[in-house]
């Protein structure tokens, strides 16, 4: 796809995600044969060892990533979700309502290329499938690394394309062929499956992405691959 055009889908994203927010969580489970929920929880395993932390999850959704690092530490003052599709903090919200950390955690609108907080007001900042649907990545990443403390850390959660030739083709085959038409069936949108496949194709990931974070100003990256290398989690220190 033409990259401009890519660049206006990605802007209008949030529509997209709002329009399927009432089935957005169970198709998760469903394409993931719910994986997705310990690829979360591997995100909060890469929480800082640190009391009364104060943490930034972008691109927040339905807040399955907000809870899962708030059920791996218990040393979280306070946590921030932000998002651009208000449909999709709503159920977040009312998810953490019964919580027993619902009091710390507060869901705003907000778009992850302009963080509204002062430098260093982060611990620990985490993006789980979200960096790719920025039209300017490298804006996110300058910005998660401005408002990190000096010895804060980010994770971000991102589909990637497997290393393995045979496992590589049979993953494309299931992006383009089986994922579209479940996705379809299950949310009756045809178009945000079809965008799904689109931008995980064409998103950098492994030592290319680590590059791009290093550009932004992070001197510590790591990549650690999950499920083959469908799916990455890198890491990045100040």
């Amino acid at each position: 796809m033409h990259n401009a055009a890519m660049s206006i889908e990605k802007d209008k994203s949030f529509e997209m995600f709002d329009r399927i927010s009432p089935t957005y969580d169970r198709i998760n489970r469903i394409l993931s044969l719910g994986l997705d929920m310990r690829w979360r929880k591997n995100v909060a395993n890469h929480l800082p060892q640190r009391k009364n932390m104060r943490i930034l999850d972008i691109a927040t959704g339905t807040g399955d990533q907000m809870i899962a690092l708030m059920e791996g530490s218990s040393e979280i003052a306070e946590a921030v979700g932000i998002d651009l599709a208000e449909e999709m903090l709503a159920i977040g919200k009312k998810k953490i309502q019964n919580k027993q950390f619902g009091n710390k955690v507060r869901f705003q609108k907000a778009s992850g290329m302009e963080l509204p907080f002062p430098d260093n007001s982060f611990h620990f900042v985490s993006l789980s499938f979200g960096i790719r649907n920025m039209s300017d990545p490298k804006r996110c990443l300058r910005e998660i690394a401005r408002v990190l403390k000096p010895d804060g850390r980010a994770a971000i959660l991102e589909f990637s394309l497997p290393k393995n030739q045979l496992i590589k083709t049979g993953h494309l085959f299931y992006l383009r062929h089986v994922l579209p038409k479940i996705g379809t069936l299950l949310s009756k949108d045809q178009e945000a499956y079809r965008y799904l496949n689109q931008t995980i194709e064409s998103f950098p990931y492994g030592s290319v992405f680590c590059a791009l974070m290093r550009d932004a100003g992070f001197s510590k990256t790591a990549v650690y691959p999950q499920m083959m290398g469908a799916v990455s989690l890198y890491t990045g220190e100040l």
